[in-house]
């Protein structure tokens, strides 16, 4: 059975998204050598990215441009090159390199794609699919990246869930820049 991870960032407070969906605070301090290196060895490993359509079409909007491309070599070529899948019942194409659209339900359809065979499967940021598969226990692990800032309220990448999830830390790892990488699985 295929993995699937959340790779995602948050404020020390917890949230993925300022409440008017701002994101900005989340590249405060990149000019962190190691940190910037440890991005780009991320951006190399393969798989599956999935994505909400808040989400796509942020990523959409930046990664195959010439700004991109300039300022993230490493993971601009990733980014677009890997296949995508994007969940939305709104949205009428997909039309970044690779990806495909999924207006069905979620759960049932990362169902389906974690018992074929291939790489992992990594949902980038959207907290919407995140609260959707979580309680359904399809998330093997949680990549989270904690930028040292405090935003006081906004949402959350579990925002609706109802459910308890107690996790297991697995990995840590601590950047000049004040970031804080933490991998947790769910406890079985």
């Amino acid at each position: 059975m295929r993995k699937l991870s959340v790779f995602n960032q948050i404020s020390v407070d917890g949230y993925v998204r300022t409440p008017d969906g701002d994101s900005a605070w989340m590249h405060q301090q990149d000019d962190d050598a190691e940190f910037n290196e440890f991005t780009a060895s991320n951006a190399r490993g393969g798989g599956v990215l999935l994505f909400g359509r808040t989400t796509y079409e942020m990523m959409a909007s930046f990664w195959p441009t010439a700004a991109a491309a300039e300022q993230f070599p490493d993971v601009a070529k990733q980014m677009n090159n890997l296949p995508k899948v994007v969940f939305s019942r709104t949205q009428k194409k997909a039309s970044w390199n690779n990806t495909r659209l999924v207006k069905g339900d979620p759960v049932a359809e990362v169902r389906r794609m974690k018992n074929e065979p291939g790489e992992q499967i990594v949902i980038m940021g959207s907290g919407t699919i995140v609260s959707q598969l979580m309680p359904a226990g399809l998330i093997d692990e949680y990549q989270l990246v904690v930028i040292p800032v405090v935003l006081g309220e906004g949402k959350t990448m579990f925002e609706g869930s109802r459910r308890m999830l107690n996790l297991t830390l697995t990995k840590s790892r601590t950047f000049r820049n004040g970031k804080a990488f933490l991998v947790y699985e769910p406890k079985a």
